[in-house]
């Protein structure tokens, strides 16, 4: 159940919520100076949306630092006219696992009517908007940093829908959980073009959602978009999610934590093979593993001396997915320092040692490891003998070309 309406006011004061992982030995600064771009707006009276009837696309990490639903506090107050919900993948309020969505319905907490746009694009998604009456489509959901991560494509393809449908495309900025102080890992190719990478960047992209809006028109849309951000304030590059002091909520039923947020972007090419990547499991995609698997594969990781991570000899049954209700041996991921740690390279020497120890290694038979890398060079190489330098070395230079054009849409220092 949500709070009654006529509690949730957008002028109450903003209290911070400790966040799930400690903040102790962070400075004081960044606790009391971080307002995300939902924050900014509320606090203008959001002059920005006013004459304008608003639909937002958000899920249940669209909330307030005292974890009020921006949508119920929106819809409270008179100084804006929110008139529509659009919900991505796993729905707007979150009921729907991976692949999954909500549909459309009218939502029982405010009335307001709620449009399904997942796996929607192009013209049939911005004829949703012109059938919702929405003058202005605003984007506000909270992104884990990772290319084949599915709520930075719903972005793109609203922000193009909203170009077909003529609506204005407003983006409220949150932090990268997992800092946006690089880009690491292959670059799309666009022949392996698919909802877990519409466009050639990064694997781990090293942006906030209002950089990548803006790469997204300027680079992929042709400048058209009738875009408008709102950034945050008091937010840094190096920082991770626990220096903004705002409260973790799942993005997705399988991202509990900001830990795994931390390995997400490394270790979720495991769904590409016939491995469990910790579905069903209470520390996904940092638990990895197959019957058959021993302690083999944690020392061989182990060996390889990578930088701020051990891996620990694991066994776990998954209530779900791969394995379900079967014991899977194989390894935990403990980063033990997450400012070396490199997830995409760690994920290639999880790959390339786990075919090494176990005789039962395979990929999907689709070759969903393509989708998930962007080309099928991790693939062929793996399977030809590389080591993990060969492979993160074979795709330096596109990412090199791919920092290159990042930097122009960086707007934090």
């Amino acid at each position: 159940m949500h709070p009654s309406r006529r509690n949730l006011l957008a002028t109450a004061a903003l209290t911070a919520v400790p966040a799930a992982s400690p903040v102790e030995a962070m400075p004081p600064r960044h606790r009391a100076s971080l307002r995300t771009g939902f924050e900014r707006l509320a606090a203008d009276g959001y002059q920005l949306l006013h004459g304008q009837k608003v639909g937002i696309v958000t899920n249940p990490t669209g909330i307030t630092r005292d974890a009020r639903h921006i949508v119920d506090v929106m819809h409270a107050d008179p100084q804006v006219e929110l008139t529509a919900v659009f919900g991505p993948e796993h729905g707007f309020r979150g009921t729907a696992q991976a692949g999954g969505s909500e549909g459309r319905y009218d939502d029982p907490e405010t009335g307001l009517p709620v449009y399904d746009t997942y796996l929607k694009s192009g013209r049939p998604l911005a004829d949703v908007f012109t059938a919702s009456g929405v003058d202005t489509v605003v984007f506000d959901i909270q992104d884990v940093g990772a290319r084949f991560y599915t709520y930075i494509w719903t972005l793109y393809d609203c922000m193009e829908a909203a170009r077909l449908a003529g609506k204005r495309f407003v983006v409220l900025d949150r932090p990268n959980p997992v800092t946006g102080r690089a880009a690491q890992g292959p670059v799309l190719h666009r022949e392996f073009a698919t909802f877990v990478g519409r466009q050639p960047i990064a694997q781990a992209h090293g942006m906030t959602v209002a950089e990548l809006a803006r790469l997204f028109d300027r680079e992929f849309l042709g400048g058209s978009v009738p875009l408008e951000t709102v950034l945050m304030t008091g937010w840094r590059r190096a920082d991770f999610y626990d220096a903004s002091a705002l409260p973790w909520v799942p993005p997705s039923p399988n991202m509990p934590t900001p830990d795994t947020a931390l390995v997400y972007s490394g270790t979720c090419v495991f769904e590409g093979t016939n491995l469990s990547e910790g579905r069903g499991t209470t520390r996904p995609f940092e638990l990895l593993g197959a019957e058959g698997i021993d302690g083999r594969w944690a020392a061989a990781a182990n060996a390889l001396g990578l930088p701020g991570v051990r891996f620990r000899e694991a066994y776990f049954a998954p209530t779900f997915s791969k394995f379900e209700g079967r014991t899977a041996g194989g390894v935990q991921i403990h980063v033990t320092d997450r400012a070396a740690y490199d997830p995409v390279r760690t994920g290639i020497a999880l790959l390339v040692t786990a075919r090494e120890v176990w005789d039962g290694f395979a990929w999907r038979p689709d070759d969903w490891i393509d989708k998930l890398t962007g080309s099928d060079r991790v693939r062929t190489m793996i399977d030809a003998g590389a080591d993990t330098d060969e492979v993160v070395g074979a795709w330096q230079q596109e990412l090199a070309a791919f920092r290159r054009i990042r930097r122009r849409y960086l707007l934090y220092p």
